[in-house]
């Protein structure tokens, strides 16, 4: 889907108002965030690389948290959609 921010998809059935953007800057897949009830997401935060999120994902495991940074972050959805 494609909207005036850019491509995207929604990560989560359970908040379709959340949208996940992506962009191919370089052939390098990166990710930003929106959800119109946390403006200050997009805002604050800017394009992620996959390298990152799959760094943050192998801290977590580390620390033996129960979170997955990887569960909202598809990068076989993005390069879909990319191609597209």
């Amino acid at each position: 889907m494609k909207d005036e921010r850019g491509v995207y998809y929604t990560p989560s059935l359970q908040h379709p108002e959340v949208r996940m953007y992506v962009r191919d800057n370089e052939g390098e897949i990166e990710f930003r965030l929106y959800n119109p009830n946390e403006p200050v997401i997009w805002e604050k935060h800017q394009w992620v690389p996959y390298q990152a999120i799959e760094a943050a994902a192998a801290m977590f495991r580390e620390k033996n948290t129960d979170r997955n940074p990887l569960a909202l972050y598809d990068r076989d959805i993005a390069r879909k959609l990319l191609e597209g």
